[in-house]
């Protein structure tokens, strides 16, 4: 039985279903910061589109070299993928065109961070020196934040611009443990923070990034209930942090920490429904 679970659990995160989850929770947490109404299209196409991009990021090259001997699993993820992209391209029908149009750079950055365009065509964003960190924070701001906003007719205002540095922020210190987990596996060549400044001021930059983003949620958001919510976020992120190391547990990152977001959401509700 423990077999089975664990065989679903690492097809949950294998297959992206598990950060899906996290993208999808940040944009209900944007509705609700901005006072948007649920949008069923849209928020569903980011959630399929961030299944189809991460698994077209993680997988187009593993699946180009070794198509003929691909295992079971990475076929099933595939197979799903493939569904998840019919999913997307049936809401992306449904969504005015110049939502999509709006998120043309966004994509264009996904896609650009898996494909080589750079020395001579053998280097991607990806393999750039701290660029990683940077395309990954700005996609998942600009998708979670300013799409949902312009997709309303809501003004781009001073507010929606500051809740997105915020999501960048907090997007880029969600990653770090991530990146502590792989300084035994990341080529010399590529210059993640952790390799380049050391484990502990990597947590120590994380924690000021998430000090800042704390301030910016004093200017964003006036209700003391929201700020509570973002609190508990704020502290479960910090003790994720500083508890990170090098030969964490396989579930740490990929599970628990992806899971943040979606904890913040959850608490957000809780705390509106009481």
């Amino acid at each position: 039985m423990m077999k089975y679970l664990k065989l679903i659990l690492d097809f949950y995160i294998n297959a992206s279903i598990h950060v899906a989850l996290s993208v999808y929770a940040l944009v209900r947490i944007t509705e609700f910061y901005v006072d948007i109404s649920f949008n069923e299209n849209l928020d569903y196409f980011i959630f399929f589109g961030t299944i189809t991009g991460y698994n077209f990021v993680k997988y187009a090259g593993v699946a180009k070299l070794h198509h003929k001997n691909l295992t079971n699993s990475l076929k099933a993820i595939q197979i799903f993928s493939f569904i998840c992209f019919i999913a997307l391209c049936y809401y992306a029908y449904l969504i005015p065109i110049k939502t999509l149009l709006f998120g043309v750079p966004f994509t264009l950055l996904t896609v650009l961070y898996a494909v080589p365009f750079l020395s001579g065509f053998h280097k991607n964003l990806r393999q750039v020196s701290y660029l990683k960190i940077i395309v990954v924070a700005l996609v998942w701001a600009g998708f979670t934040v300013l799409f949902p906003v312009f997709d309303a007719n809501k003004t781009v205002d001073f507010n929606s611009i500051l809740l997105s540095i915020q999501r960048f922020l907090i997007v880029i210190v969600l990653i770090l443990p991530f990146d502590i987990r792989d300084v035994k596996y990341d080529a010399i060549s590529l210059q993640t923070i952790p390799k380049k400044i050391g484990v502990e001021k990597t947590k120590k930059l994380g924690l000021i990034l998430m000090i800042f983003a704390l301030l910016l949620e004093y200017l964003i958001m006036p209700q003391i209930d929201t700020k509570n919510a973002f609190m508990a976020f704020f502290f479960l992120v910090l003790i994720f942090l500083m508890r990170a190391k090098v030969n964490q547990s396989k579930y740490y990152s990929s599970f628990w920490v992806e899971a943040l977001p979606v904890f913040w959401w959850l608490i957000l509700l809780g705390i509106h429904n009481f």
